[in-house]
């Protein structure tokens, strides 16, 4: 359960830098020179293939677009009993 968990934050996160990025107009190119990182890194986030510090450089990459991070703890959905 944790690793579906992960897995899907893991790919939210690419969907956002993704959205991010587009809406910026910028190229994966261009928002790594903001960030500070080559352009393979903004890739692979996208990619959903990141396996560093995704909350360091999510805080990075939101402040080269002028954003800020929020993180929010929400409950979980109650699961359905199968009649």
């Amino acid at each position: 359960m944790a690793a579906l968990e992960e897995a899907r934050a893991s790919a939210a996160l690419a969907r956002t830098v993704y959205g991010l990025r587009t809406k910026a107009r910028l190229s994966q190119n261009e928002l790594a020179k903001r960030v500070g990182v080559e352009s393979a890194v903004i890739a692979q986030i996208e990619d959903d293939d990141f396996e560093g510090d995704s909350l360091g450089l999510l805080q990075r990459i939101a402040a080269a677009l002028n954003k800020t991070v929020e993180i929010r703890v929400v409950a979980r959905k109650a699961k359905r009993r199968a009649a």
